[in-house]
């Protein structure tokens, strides 16, 4: 048997059979199974929440690259559209407005854009859900609402708004009655609570010379925007043109997203922590209890490396089994989120009702409502979204298995105090 053979032997032998007065592997591996599963499902939720964010924002508001500037024209679109890696150029105008509905008052922010804006802009399609009517600005008094916009004004589609802009000069070109021709759902609230969109003609006139106009532009990459960004500054812009990129806008809230999601891969990852100290004292233990072996093993020739990587092993198993037992059903949660929640859901409001139907019996009101972990009424949801990352995925599994083989590492460094010659002495 060589080396490497007999050491793997040993090990396998130390893990199936227990330790003495010492924590069965069985522990070590459930927990690092456990932070693995844990931290992919939460992270994967947490990925869904935060780059639907992201996601909205740069499809929608800010774009991933903007020119600014009076001399922005569309017969600059050409030149921008050849530029490699972009993806669609859409003008556009924002004006803040006061819309007035059949009672209420609420100030928005008015986007004009191109009658075919949804033709131009794929982006801007796949995130506005036009939940009734149609996104149809061909007339230049035709406006398109956010849900919660039109809902805080009690307007329907068909229905008239007053609106007067406050951003332009307040003339009688100013204050306009426009017709409601359709209603948009984002999914993000404050785009649904005080975006509209006009004909950008319209827009031009309502704003005058005060609003500049505006290029959005969007990439197949938006990771590429640096590069792109050099590519469009080479066209011989005017110098009173501002080209900027979506890291520009929005920095502090991309900004928080990124530090709030590595605190919680921080807190949930004390578990892989937790784990790793249980199997370093653990290690230690059979060590000193297997003092007599580890003599036996030196005497007969088996260097202190070869008798340390025997417990490496230990760890590299408990490591390799507990990753893969976690990661399995971790990934299988992650991509059937919207299924897991409603069987806990499930599960949760069946004991309720359990308990309702005890506490009536005995004439007591239990008070005892549907259990939802995401209810409508408190969260801007319609379904728990998840989105795995890969490499945060196999970063996961790397340290769920690194947590337990370091352990183990350091942990077999007490072997090089059991020699044959002080084994024998006290035998």
């Amino acid at each position: 048997m060589n080396a490497g053979s007999w050491i793997g032997f040993v090990a396998g032998r130390y893990v199936s059979r227990g330790r003495k007065n010492s924590p069965s592997p069985v522990f070590s591996v459930l927990g690092i199974a456990t932070g693995v599963l844990a931290l992919i499902v939460i992270i994967a939720v947490m990925n869904g929440f935060q780059l639907g964010f992201i996601e909205n924002i740069l499809e929608i508001s800010s774009y991933h690259v903007r020119l600014e500037g009076p001399k922005v024209s569309e017969a600059f679109d050409e030149e921008l559209r050849a530029v490699p890696g972009v993806l669609s150029v859409l003008p556009f105008k924002e004006i803040n407005v006061l819309l007035r509905g059949k009672s209420n008052l609420r100030g928005a922010l008015v986007r004009g854009v191109p009658p075919q804006a949804l033709e131009m802009d794929p982006g801007l399609t796949d995130k506005l859900d036009i939940e009734d009517g149609s996104f149809d600005l061909y007339d230049q008094l035709s406006i398109v609402l956010g849900a919660e916009l039109a809902r805080h004004l009690s307007i329907r589609v068909g229905e008239e708004v007053n609106l007067l802009s406050i951003t332009g000069g307040l003339d009688e070109e100013a204050a306009r009655i426009f017709r409601v021709t359709g209603i948009f759902r984002s999914g993000f609230y404050e785009y649904d609570l005080s975006w509209a969109f006009v004909n950008i003609d319209t827009a031009s006139l309502l704003s005058g010379d005060t609003v500049l106009p505006t290029l959005g532009i969007k990439l197949k990459n938006r990771w590429q925007d640096q590069k792109a960004l050099e590519e469009i500054k080479s066209l011989n812009l005017d110098s009173d043109i501002s080209v900027r990129s979506w890291r520009d806008y929005n920095r502090s809230f991309f900004g928080a997203l990124r530090t709030e999601k590595l605190m919680m891969f921080i807190l949930v990852g004390l578990i892989f922590i937790v784990v790793g100290l249980n199997i370093f004292q653990a290690q230690r233990r059979i060590i000193l209890e297997q003092r007599e072996e580890i003599g036996l093993l030196r005497a007969l020739g088996a260097s202190l490396i070869a008798v340390r990587l025997v417990f490496v092993w230990d760890g590299f198993i408990i490591g390799l089994t507990g990753a893969i037992f976690g990661l399995a059903p971790g990934l299988f949660i992650a991509y059937h989120i919207q299924a897991f929640f409603t069987f806990l859901e499930w599960v949760v409001n069946f004991f309720i009702g359990i308990i309702n139907s005890i506490a009536g019996f005995i004439g007591v009101n239990a008070g005892g409502g549907d259990f939802a972990v995401f209810s409508t009424q408190i969260f801007y949801i319609k379904e728990i979204p998840s989105r795995v990352v890969p490499h945060e995925v196999a970063l996961i599994f790397l340290f769920g298995f690194l947590s337990a083989l370091m352990a183990s590492w350091f942990a077999s460094g007490k072997t090089s105090s059991a020699t044959p010659t002080e084994v024998l002495r006290y035998e």
